[in-house]
């Protein structure tokens, strides 16, 4: 009816058009109740998938782009520009819709807020408006900040912990007589240590990190592997100084058995809690899935730096003096000869002496959740072992 009139152009029509539909739709927009972030945010999806395709339906059912139109003033108009100009107007308008109620919080369901939003930009795929790839950074921002937030909050509790903490030795050390059960679920479950019960301020930690690591896990984007173990590897040497303030404060008034109990306390955190909370970033980050994406074998993943494995060395340096040394024992180098020494790895051979040899290292390395455990059955002798028939003649020559 409007082009019979002949008031507008073509291109005019199409923009009264899409004016129209534009204030109807932000009406609708703007009826969405915004108290709960979570409850508006859903409702904008839905009514944006709905009402943009019945426009964008209506919009090639009255129009058509295959021809292009001439102005009066002889000047090419590209008609599917404007249609296009407003779609991305509008996608853009829904990102920030969608960013600013994700910064106000969706509480614990992030999982199904991305679920519904990879559906909408899937929709508009075909229309040519798929505007997925500009949700997973703003999704993977918003996920890194709770765990930040959760990892403060963490680190905050145990320093309160920490102040109020006194080393009196447990009832019946309720992490010893609890027993351990194995996991005989799903195969990424993790048993946390049960000598942390011993240890309020540590158990309560690893509790805050937990949960951290739970929220995470239903929207756990592998481009956070290195962000998360760098805030995580942060926080543990944020706890170290902690414990070595408390050290400093009460060292003076320890007795005999407080000082076993602290030596204990730092041996928990040192080869339970630390290690426990690597193995539990290898479950959301797996290696072997970090190295496909780098393109590089697994075994070089190390050499990246902090990408889903906690650098324990760097935690751990500072209590090393805290820490009982460690005992190597040499295996001997003949049938004749037992060698035990008391020096360094680094002595040459010739200045070694009867004894035992002692060094201070991270105990932690020992705990890798890299390094497998074997059981005597599992060894079996390799090339080097004096074959026994061999050693019989020997003696008997």
């Amino acid at each position: 009816y409007l082009r019979r009139m002949d008031v507008f152009t073509e291109a005019e029509l199409r923009i009264k058009f899409l004016q129209a539909r534009d204030a109807w739709l932000k009406s609708m927009l703007g009826s969405i109740i915004d108290n709960d972030p979570y409850f508006h945010i859903t409702k904008t999806i839905e009514a944006c998938r709905v009402h943009l395709f019945d426009i964008i339906t209506q919009y090639r059912a009255i129009f058509s782009d295959e021809d292009p139109l001439l102005l009066s003033s002889d000047h090419t108009v590209n008609e599917s520009a404007i249609f296009h100009g407003w779609v991305v107007q509008k996608v853009s308008e829904f990102l920030r819709t969608l960013e600013s109620d994700l910064q106000k919080g969706v509480g614990g369901r992030l999982d199904s807020l991305l679920g519904q939003c990879m559906y909408f930009g899937l929709s508009f795929s075909r229309v040519g408006a798929d505007f997925r790839g500009q949700l997973a950074p703003m999704f993977q921002k918003v996920a890194m900040n709770t765990f930040v937030k959760a990892v403060q909050d963490a680190l905050e509790k145990f320093k309160e912990d920490m102040n109020l903490y006194t080393l009196t030795s447990p009832p019946a050390m309720l992490g010893s007589t609890i027993p351990v059960t194995l996991p005989t679920g799903q195969p990424g479950t993790l048993q946390p240590p049960m000598v942390l019960l011993d240890f309020p301020p540590l158990a309560c930690f690893l509790n805050n990190i937990l949960a951290a690591f739970n929220d995470l896990r239903l929207c756990c984007p592998i481009a956070l592997a290195q962000e998360v173990t760098m805030c995580l590897e942060g926080a543990l040497v944020k706890v170290t100084k902690l414990i070595l303030t408390f050290h400093r404060a009460e060292e003076t008034a320890f007795s005999v058995k407080e000082r076993d109990l602290f030596v204990q306390f730092c041996i928990t955190f040192t080869e339970d809690l630390v290690p426990y909370l690597n193995r539990c970033l290898q479950v959301l980050f797996p290696p072997a899935q970090v190295a496909q994406i780098l393109g590089i074998p697994p075994t070089q993943l190390h050499k990246y730096g902090s990408i889903g494995c906690i650098n324990i060395n760097a935690i751990l340096e500072q209590l090393d003096f805290l820490l009982p040394k460690k005992e190597i024992i040499i295996p001997p180098q003949s049938p004749n000869q037992i060698l035990t020494a008391e020096t360094t790895l680094e002595s040459p051979v010739s200045e070694i002496k009867t004894g035992k040899l002692s060094e201070q290292y991270p105990p932690s390395t020992i705990l890798s959740s890299s390094v497998q455990s074997f059981t005597t059955e599992e060894m079996k002798p390799g090339p080097l072992f004096v074959d026994i028939q061999t050693a019989e003649d020997t003696l008997l020559q």
